[in-house]
């Protein structure tokens, strides 16, 4: 797992890279990656205390507020009325599912499997948008782009395998005298009780 996160961002930056973008998508992908790890690791300590629903719950009424006051500065209010059903029902879409169901879900996993597991995780959104290009009708990714997803895969499979773990040390045979209660030490002194 030492070396997953580097061989994930060099995948990545081959999809991103070779494939259809240019400097600005590379620099808001960046910036993306940036935002990832900073909502991450700020969240780590915060995890322990308020759990995924705690931090999903806060981050979403933090970021609710932001927005209502950018709203209020850049935008006029009084064109909410203007917003028609379906408008409506793709901002209920993204506040829920996109943002709140994303939040809760993505903390669970940081909870479960810590930051460096979970940050592995973002190499799959080049994989992700290079897929979506092609649904949509986009080229075919060439063989670069092909090149880069298989690294990606490469390092998340490396990073997201389990742990090893010690061999157990070998178990002393018990020495069938008594209530069982006891054990061999492995040396010719007698048996301990336990």
């Amino acid at each position: 797992m030492k070396y997953a996160a580097p061989v994930v961002v060099a995948g990545a930056v081959l999809v991103q890279g070779t494939g259809r973008t240019d400097a600005a998508g590379v620099a808001w992908a960046a910036l993306a990656l940036a935002c990832e790890a900073a909502f991450t690791l700020l969240a780590v300590p915060v995890l322990r205390r308020h759990g995924a629903w705690g931090v999903s719950v806060h981050a979403v009424w933090m970021g609710a507020l932001m927005l209502a006051g950018l709203t209020v500065l850049f935008e006029r209010p009084s064109e909410l009325r203007s917003l028609r059903a379906d408008q409506w029902a793709a901002a209920g879409y993204l506040a829920v599912m996109v943002t709140a169901v994303a939040f809760l879900l993505w903390y669970r996993t940081v909870a479960a499997v810590g930051a460096g597991r979970a940050g592995l995780l973002t190499g799959v959104a080049p994989l992700a948008a290079a897929g979506a290009g092609v649904l949509t009708g986009g080229p075919v990714p060439g063989p670069a782009v092909w090149l880069g997803m298989a690294v990606v895969v490469a390092g998340l499979a490396a990073g997201l395998r389990p742990a090893r773990t010690a061999a157990a040390p070998a178990r002393a045979p018990r020495t069938g005298r008594g209530s069982g209660a006891e054990r061999v030490t492995g040396d010719d002194r007698a048996p301990t009780a336990m």
